[in-house]
């Protein structure tokens, strides 16, 4: 089996050859691994078997400036319109939404947003997908949500409230996101992607954000429409979806909507080894290796033995893409990204 291969058929429960594994660095880290090894392809060097795909940035992009009173103190306003102001942590912004002052549904209506479908943004999405097949490695697309996108705009405490409080500017909000990112999902799906990233971060350290109610009445429908949309287009895509935190009450109904991997799993609030018992028969998961504990203040030791039990655990029978739960920050040694790749080689059939 070649690498896309073998991901396929681990994620699909069925006969594979060894576990396959993934990780995405800060820049920080980017530049350490330039500095060692010349390269920050992480693909390619340490031999990962899928490639994440993302959509370009438009080649016309609104003028967002009028919707931020602070406009001249920001660090960059993005193609959505979302005000940013960078802090002193490697990728880590201040968001300012513009919707925020928004009091009627019409003033959703009336804004302009991004255009997803400009063909020229979808030319690099299809040659990247058949170099990556070319390659032997499966594909990625990278994201397709709803709720956080949609709250970026209007600003969370505000679609929070409005779910509950202004349902006319809620619908507006999120009704016009499902019609984007359902056509993002059909688009990618097209292009022949293997696998969708969708979802939404919806859980906290403890529990979900919102009430089970409340999900299954805005997020739950949304989120399904996504996913339908792809898989009309390609019934053979993979949807994984993501949210970070303790969403162990959604999880049933995530797959009755055809989630087919759950990310990222994490191991400070979440028990991989328990879903894997509970649900490892029609989901599979992809991350379990935690990026608040072990990758940063864990010894290689720690790491090792991390990877080793979630193999013997979760991966028994197929269905884990072993990973960190995170994109890896500075804190985390550079010898303990090097063991997570080494115990995998060591536990996971490559060797």
């Amino acid at each position: 089996m070649n690498d896309r291969e073998n991901l396929l058929a681990c994620m699909r429960r069925l006969p594979f050859e060894r576990v396959p594994f993934q990780f995405s660095l800060c820049e920080s880290q980017r530049r350490s691994l330039r500095q060692k090894y010349g390269t920050d392809d992480v693909v390619q060097l340490f031999g990962m078997p899928v490639q994440y795909i993302e959509l370009p940035a438009s080649t016309h992009p609104h003028d967002y400036s009028s919707y931020h009173a602070n406009a001249a103190e920001l660090s960059f306003i993005d193609e959505w319109g979302v005000g940013h102001k960078k802090g002193s942590v490697e990728h880590f912004t201040h968001m300012y939404p513009p919707m925020g002052s928004f009091t009627s549904a019409s003033e959703v209506a009336a804004y302009p947003f991004p255009d997803m479908l400009e063909e020229k943004r979808w030319e690099p999405v299809r040659r990247k997908n058949d170099e990556a097949h070319a390659k032997g490695l499966a594909t990625a697309f990278f994201a397709v949500q709803v709720f956080e996108p949609a709250w970026y705009l209007r600003g969370l405490d505000n679609l929070l409230a409005d779910m509950l409080l202004d349902e006319e500017m809620a619908h507006a909000c999120l009704s016009k996101m499902v019609e984007i990112q359902s056509a993002i999902a059909a688009k990618a799906a097209a292009c022949g992607v293997d696998i969708i990233v969708f979802g939404d971060d919806v859980g906290t350290q403890r529990a979900l954000m919102m009430s089970l109610e409340t999900w299954r009445a805005w997020i739950k429908p949304a989120t399904q429409a996504t996913i339908q949309a792809a898989k009309k287009a390609n019934p053979e895509v993979l949807a994984l979806y993501h949210s970070d935190g303790v969403i162990y009450d959604i999880i049933p109904e995530l797959i009755d909507i055809g989630v087919d991997i759950l990310n990222p799993v994490q191991p400070e609030c979440m028990d991989a080894v328990e879903l894997k018992r509970m649900y490892g028969k029609r989901l599979s998961f992809w991350g379990t290796i935690g990026t608040q504990t072990t990758m940063p203040f864990g010894t290689p030791q720690d790491v090792e033995e991390a990877v080793r039990q979630m193999i013997l655990t979760v991966g028994q029978g197929g269905g884990l893409c072993i990973a960190p739960t995170h994109l890896l920050e500075p804190e985390v040694p550079f010898e303990n990204i090097e063991t997570f790749v080494k115990a995998v080689r060591k536990y996971g059939g490559y060797e």
